[in-house]
């Protein structure tokens, strides 16, 4: 299961939007008005409301609750506002249903897109700061590395521990290959 900001290179397989990035569009909006600009901020909470529910649902799935989450989001995106831009980017939102509401067949998936935003922003740090890498090979071992790393640290595992493992360097105990515990903690 992917989920997406929406970016096209990830629209694939069983695909599911962020809530975080579609309610972000709704808070780009410049309303110019006081009447836009309450229908902006009235539609926001509206927003994380129901995304607060879809969170509770997480918790505790029901065929019920399911349904009643389906027909208020049918409500909640089908909504006139008089706002046009606002009205535009619900129907867009409405259309991607689907995608939105990914999590009532499938709980345990993720509503937003911050862990593996998270997961990157090491990387894209490190290229900002270096300006990149100058071989395809050079790409490959930071990938590698940094991909490392961040395996290590989800595994609650010293990553320079590991390494050292690997490179044969004595410790006091070694440590089992990363799939190996991958598997273990998912069994947990």
């Amino acid at each position: 299961m992917v989920v997406s900001d929406d970016a096209g290179q990830f629209r694939i397989g069983d695909h599911a939007l962020c809530w975080v990035h579609a309610e972000r569009l709704v808070h780009k909006l410049i309303p110019v008005t006081p009447d836009q600009r309450q229908a902006v901020d009235i539609m926001r909470q509206l927003i994380w409301w129901f995304y607060r529910d879809l969170k509770s649902y997480q918790r505790a799935p029901c065929p019920r609750h399911a349904a009643a989450l389906r027909a208020r989001f049918e409500r909640l995106f089908k909504r006139r506002t008089g706002y046009v831009m606002l009205d535009r980017l619900l129907a867009r939102l409405h259309r991607r249903k689907h995608e939105l509401l990914r999590v009532l067949d499938r709980p345990e998936i993720p509503l937003h897109t911050n862990g593996s935003e998270n997961d990157i922003r090491t990387f894209v740090t490190k290229r900002k700061i270096s300006g990149g890498t100058v071989s395809e090979a050079g790409k490959n071992a930071r990938d590698v590395l940094l991909g490392l790393m961040k395996t290590c640290i989800k595994l609650d595992v010293s990553f320079f521990r590991y390494l050292g493992d690997r490179l044969a360097i004595p410790t006091q105990e070694s440590i089992p290959p990363l799939p190996d515990l991958v598997r273990q903690a998912a069994q947990a």
